[in-house]
């Protein structure tokens, strides 16, 4: 994910450029207007009292663009932001971060749709692998896999709750072909030379099977 440009803006280092639009009494920008910034990043839209407030157009001369809503010269409300990598985040922004509903697509093709915080995918949401169609569907926590969810593949599910982005505890496999089978995932412990040198653990993950069972309503 590339947050590359999103954050830094001309004004913020002592300098608001070039600008042509309309002003208030006092002398600021307010209305509608253009200012093109020092470092050549450009924005045209509206302004309320020398502040970016409503909706417009934020181009970083490294390739980075935001459409969309402003308040106090930071990205909040609806928009777009596209990404210098070719990614996309389409949705709802607080306080310059993406936070609520968005939809972000990948470099990949792979796409979150879902709840954020804190520019995390954070609360229910859905992430789709492009290549392969499979799917997570569940709860995030910080940009992780966590709680309650499915892994959905082509032709079967898992079902259960995961940690840390891996699947935890309790759940079960359910096939298309009309059964279930339920068992228990267990994280295995590092070895002790892996446990010596961090860089080196790998998390383990073993699937004990208990029964298969019908589909369950």
């Amino acid at each position: 994910m590339s947050d590359a440009g999103s954050e830094e803006f001309d004004e913020e280092q002592g300098s608001l450029g070039e600008y042509e639009g309309d002003r208030n009494e006092a002398g600021e920008r307010h209305g509608k207007g253009r200012a093109v910034l020092p470092k050549g990043d450009t924005y045209q839209g509206a302004y309320e009292t020398g502040k970016r407030c409503g909706q417009g157009t934020y181009k970083f001369k490294k390739g980075a663009r935001y459409i969309g809503e402003w308040y106090m010269n930071l990205k909040h409300g609806e928009g777009v932001f596209y990404y210098p990598d070719g990614s996309k985040y389409e949705g709802s922004w607080v306080d310059d971060q993406r936070q609520g509903h968005g939809v972000y697509t990948y470099p990949n093709g792979d796409t979150y749709d879902g709840e954020w915080l804190h520019h995390q995918r954070h609360g229910q949401g859905t992430y789709t692998h492009h290549e392969t169609g499979s799917q997570y569907m569940g709860t995030w926590v910080m940009g992780k896999m966590a709680s309650t969810g499915q892994l959905i593949h082509l032709n079967h599910r898992y079902q259960g709750n995961f940690v840390n982005n891996n699947p935890s505890g309790p759940g079960k496999y359910v096939f298309d072909i009309g059964c279930e089978q339920h068992g228990e995932y267990f994280q295995l412990e590092p070895d002790r030379e892996a446990e010596e040198d961090e860089t080196l653990i790998t998390t383990f993950l073993k699937w004990k099977p208990k029964a298969v069972t019908g589909l369950s309503v």
